[in-house]
């Protein structure tokens, strides 16, 4: 049996670590708040672009097919996969369960014959990416847990350059989309080729229009409109997945941070047990000693 005093070291241990992770906690949860009034500002409005997007593709019909953006390669041979995680970890599974799902979509993608290029944000996507011996043509660091709306377009110039010049066939995205600080939802959207499936739905009306719309006259024609919206809509899609994974990595490690402090407190309680135990040992030892040598002096 461990000493009193070796078991007080312990507890006190534990308890400097559970400071910690209450500490973490709480500051996740500041974090949180301020994320989740981020996604409920900018969700409306990435709704509105992408059924903006949508109606003037409808109107354009297929002209909407000249823009390099909305037109599918004959061939299909390469994607490349944008992974979003975070800079840190100490989330749970958090950034672990994007990594896996990029992996598993590469090896899905390898059936159908074509080969993956990765782009990743986050350091912890970088770097596991990396360890695995994957070569990213894309990294993007130093801003997960804040990011601005030019962070992503510094991402969507990058990707759409490559879908554009060919060297890429379709692009992926994949991050937590945030429910709750409990439930964070692993999320794959096609980001290009933009075209059916790729624009209906994104704003929650499971890709059917309103049913009473006023008739929408464009000025100038659709196909002028959309050149400028596509790459808006692209922009904005990476973006809120951004701001979707900041609140998400911020509620696993608030969760993360408060389930170690309750273990820390199951620990140490254990630890208190056994010191006192050790303490009852002791006591019982020096009793035992004590009347040895009483009897030894009759």
């Amino acid at each position: 049996m461990a000493s009193q005093r070796d078991v007080k070291n312990k507890i006190a241990s534990v308890k400097n670590i559970q400071k910690i992770t209450r500490a973490m906690e709480m500051v996740a949860a500041a974090r949180l708040r301020r994320a989740e009034q981020r996604i409920a500002a900018l969700r409306p409005y990435a709704d509105a672009i992408g059924r903006m997007t949508r109606q003037a593709a409808a109107a354009a019909g297929a002209e909407a097919l000249r823009l390099p953006l909305l037109r599918e390669h004959e061939s299909q041979s390469t994607a490349a996969l944008l992974l979003i995680t975070g800079d840190r970890g100490l989330a749970g599974g958090f950034n672990s369960q994007i990594i896996r799902a990029g992996v598993r979509l590469s090896a899905n993608l390898a059936e159908d014959g074509m080969q993956s290029r990765w782009y990743g944000a986050g350091r912890r996507g970088v770097s596991s990416l990396a360890f695995r011996g994957h070569e990213l043509d894309g990294s993007y660091t130093g801003f997960t847990d804040k990011p601005a709306y030019a962070d992503a377009r510094s991402i969507a110039d990058d990707v759409m350059q490559a879908y554009v010049d060919g060297h890429v066939d379709r692009v992926v995205m994949v991050y937590n989309s945030y429910v709750s600080p409990l439930t964070q939802h692993v999320t794959e959207q096609t980001l290009l080729p933009l075209t059916g499936e790729a624009l209906v739905g994104q704003d929650g009306e499971t890709g059917q229009e309103p049913r009473s719309r006023a008739t929408v006259e464009y000025e100038p024609d659709p196909e002028k409109i959309l050149r400028r919206l596509v790459p808006d809509y692209v922009e904005i899609s990476i973006y809120r997945a951004l701001v979707e994974s900041a609140a998400g990595f911020f509620g696993a490690q608030m969760t993360a941070m408060r389930s170690a402090s309750e273990n820390a407190g199951e620990i140490i309680t254990e630890y208190t047990l056994q010191m006192n135990r050790a303490r009852q040992a002791e006591i019982t030892q020096e009793i035992m000693e004590v009347v040895a040598g009483a009897e030894g002096l009759t």
